[in-house]
């Protein structure tokens, strides 16, 4: 610890340091409990306000706005992607700031550390995501999620068993919809992570890539006019291709990988046609809505290995 400290005293060298020791740093995160919270101190991470340098937890507290609780992070495969995600839009907006943590040793890491300077380090693409905001902001958010209720629970309907609920999201600016993972459960890139591992716990992996939400936004114009037609007509069918089509998309927008891209793209052919008006001899509702689940697939490979 008092070497590393030494070199911290220089800039550049601390820099170089890093660049080769930075995933053995977080390994002591995620190993070392009782040296973990002088390790925090060493970590750097990109940020959406700091550039092309990186950024320690001291200084990102350092630049917390005053009613700000938490330390907002997002794990995912590279900082331009985790940049460009609609779960970071709003927090810029708002000139929040947000870690971007692009190891796939971060994702163990954060695990273990779960705070820094008595601050929470909350995952953005998560569900319980609590925004600095005041008591008008609060009341008109709880009128807008009880009037979209019935349009959330006609998606949970339609979707079913591919997520946990359907709420109103406070987190999205430009997006229609996104999903996110429950607290407690792994992160899109999590998920990914763990599908690549060759000695993977599928029991795990079938629990933990199940827990999914999806959030809508409703200032999104798609989600106003599929209100509109859902108040209309409850069996609209429009309705039930476009959340098909949507949930889908947020998947792919969100970090996840589609259990079938096939489906997913007789969709979009379809409503391509729709759009040129030309016609489609197909029905979407023979395109099967259902495919294998994680859950499902994993269930499959336990029985192929106990025949085994």
């Amino acid at each position: 610890m008092e070497l590393i400290e030494e070199i911290m005293e220089d800039a550049d060298n601390f820099k170089k340091f890093y660049e080769q020791f930075s995933k053995n740093l977080k390994l002591g995160i995620h190993e070392d409990s009782t040296n973990r919270k002088k390790i925090a101190e060493f970590l750097r991470y990109h940020s959406s306000e700091s550039g092309d340098e990186m950024t320690s937890f001291k200084d990102y507290v350092s630049r917390m706005k005053e009613n700000q609780k938490d330390i907002y992070y997002i794990t995912g495969e590279n900082k331009e992607i985790v940049a460009a995600s609609s779960f970071v839009e709003l927090l810029k907006k708002r000139k929040l700031e947000v870690l971007y943590m692009v190891d796939p040793i971060d994702e163990y890491a954060v695990q273990q550390l779960k705070e820094y300077d008595g601050k929470k380090l909350i995952c953005v693409t998560k569900e319980g995501l609590e925004l600095p905001e005041d008591e008008q902001e609060k009341k008109r958010f709880e009128e807008v999620k009880a009037s979209f209720e019935p349009l959330c629970k006609q998606i949970k309907d339609i979707l079913d068993k591919k997520v946990e609920k359907v709420i109103v999201s406070h987190r999205l600016v430009s997006s229609p919809c996104c999903v996110v993972t429950s607290e407690f459960g792994w992160s899109a890139n999590m998920e990914r992570i763990m599908k690549a591992q060759a000695l993977r716990d599928n029991s795990t992996m079938g629990y933990m890539a199940a827990k999914k939400n999806f959030e809508i936004n409703p200032d999104h114009s798609v989600i106003i006019k599929m209100k509109s037609l859902f108040e209309a007509d409850k069996n609209d069918k429009t309705v039930k291709d476009l959340v098909l089509l949507l949930f889908d998309t947020s998947l792919l927008s969100s970090g996840f990988s589609l259990d079938s891209p096939q489906i997913y793209s007789n969709r979009i052919h379809h409503m391509i046609k729709l759009g040129l008006g030309v016609a489609d001899d197909e029905d979407l509702d023979a395109i099967p809505m259902d495919v294998p689940s994680a859950g499902d697939e994993i269930a499959a490979d336990d029985k192929m290995e106990e025949v085994d």
